[in-house]
């Protein structure tokens, strides 16, 4: 083979490299574009379980991308643990009977995000989301940024009482609770930081918005939740099993049940997902705390 035609040869190959690299870079962002959840959903509530729980603040802060700022009563920051019984989710264009029941389990932080435009948000901050069925962790993953994983899951309703009972394959977020809806207490669980309900209920989840980090692009995706007749009421839980915080870094310190607020038939809608780019110096943090 003369000098010319190796020289061409390595040509042809060199642009066939950088044409399979451009194609992948497309599919990769219009992978990214995609989970950025560009379709409005709806869906049906039938009971949503969301119990609080308080963390020092300084073991959560780290575990929040770039842009979000914790959200803070005194001391602690909070996650929420929602149970949602789901009914006739479906992209908004389309009618109920098209829909899917589900079952979902949420862990999240409460934060804030300062808009672009000066506006404070308060929302939640991804960290895992379960569910019971295999076509929502596929379409789930594929159009939004929860990262849903599958698990069994059985709610159990009898008179006033319901029970859920969550199991994982590894066991890293099995939960195990029982509610009594018809047991309304006088004041937050003991132990709680809240004095009073009034306080309790401004940390009652889902907020109205959900957080989420685009690394590749340093931005948050910003999900708004939409509902009328909202009115969560407290409950009287009993949480015999919480295996979530039984790792790094929840294990340092001990969960404190800080509220527990149960909403029945409720109708939901997520709007589409919005992409604002931050500040990316303030990220050293929060890669080393997902390292």
């Amino acid at each position: 083979m003369s000098r010319i035609t190796r020289d061409i040869a390595a040509f042809v190959g060199s642009g066939g490299t950088h044409r399979a690299a451009g194609l992948r870079g497309l599919a990769s962002g219009f992978a990214r574009k995609l989970r950025r959840h560009p379709i409005p959903v709806l869906a049906h509530f039938r009971h949503s379980l969301v119990l609080t729980y308080a963390l020092p603040r300084e073991l959560l802060e780290p575990l929040l991308p770039p842009g979000l700022v914790l959200d803070t009563h005194g001391e602690f920051g909070f996650v929420a643990i929602a149970m949602v019984q789901a009914e006739g989710l479906r992209p908004a264009f389309l009618p109920r009977f098209l829909g899917q029941n589900f079952f979902l389990t949420g862990y999240r932080i409460f934060a804030r995000y300062r808009t672009r435009g000066g506006r404070w948000l308060r929302g939640l901050r991804i960290l895992r989301s379960d569910t019971d069925r295999r076509l929502m962790v596929i379409a789930g993953n594929l159009l939004t940024h929860y990262n849903y994983r599958r698990v069994k899951a059985a709610v159990r309703e009898k008179n006033s009482q319901i029970e859920i009972d969550v199991s994982t394959a590894d066991g890293a977020a099995d939960v195990h609770v029982a509610a009594d809806l018809g047991n309304r207490p006088g004041a937050p669980p003991e132990c709680s930081p809240f004095a009073n309900w009034h306080e309790a209920r401004l940390f009652a989840g889902p907020l109205p918005f959900t957080f989420d980090y685009e690394p590749e692009t340093q931005s948050l995706v910003l999900i708004e939740g939409v509902r009328r007749k909202w009115n969560p009421q407290p409950v009287a839980v009993e949480v015999s099993r919480c295996s979530f915080f039984d790792r790094e870094p929840f294990i340092r310190a001990e969960p404190i049940l800080a509220n527990a607020f149960h909403v029945a038939n409720i109708d939901y809608r997520w709007n589409r997902g919005v992409v604002e780019a931050v500040d990316p110096s303030a990220d050293s943090r929060f890669r080393t705390a997902l390292a």
